[in-house]
C-alpha cells in the first residue's frame, strides 16, 4: 500500500485488488467505511474470490487470475482520459508529473524487451528521470 490508512476518509472511490480489508485489516476497513458514510465514496473490488470486503463492495470484479494488469491498464486510462483524478495532488505529492529519461525504451517501442538490455543483461544507465544541470527531477 503506498498510503497511509487515513487518506482512505478523503476518497471518492476506493479499489481494492487481491486483497481483504474488511476482514483482514479492521483499523484499514475503519477509514474506507467512514468515506463511505460521510463521503458517499465507492469500494470497487476486484479479486477472483468473493471476500467480505468483496461482499460490501458497491462495484465486484471478479477478475480471472492473471488478468489484473490489463485491468489496472483500463483503469488508468479511464481515469486520465476523463480527468478523474485530483490534480494537484497528482503533481505535488506523487511522481507521475516526472518527466522520464527521452533514451529509456518500453518493451513496445524496442522489440519486446527494455532499454539496455546487451548479452542477456540491463545496463540501466537510461532508467531515470530526466534531470535539470542541478540535478533536480524535471517535471
Amino acid at each position: 500500500m503506498t498510503n497511509h490508512w487515513v487518506d482512505f476518509k478523503n476518497s471518492d472511490v476506493i479499489l481494492i485488488m487481491g486483497s481483504n480489508p474488511a476482514s483482514n485489516h479492521p483499523v484499514s476497513w475503519k477509514w474506507i467505511q467512514e468515506a463511505v458514510n460521510t463521503r458517499n465514496a465507492k469500494i470497487i473490488c476486484v479479486d477472483p474470490r468473493f471476500t467480505q470486503s468483496a461482499s460490501k463492495a458497491h462495484l465486484y470484479a471478479p477478475l480471472r487470475s492473471g488478468t489484473d494488469i490489463a485491468f489496472l491498464g483500463g483503469m488508468i486510462k479511464y481515469i486520465l482520459e476523463n480527468k478523474l483524478y485530483f490534480e494537484e495532488y497528482v503533481r505535488n505529492y506523487t511522481n507521475a508529473s516526472f518527466l522520464v529519461n527521452p533514451a529509456f525504451k518500453m518493451p513496445g517501442d524496442n522489440k519486446g524487451v527494455f532499454s539496455g538490455l546487451t548479452n542477456g543483461k540491463y545496463e540501466k544507465d537510461t532508467w531515470s528521470y530526466q534531470t535539470d544541470g542541478a540535478g533536480v527531477i524535471r517535471k
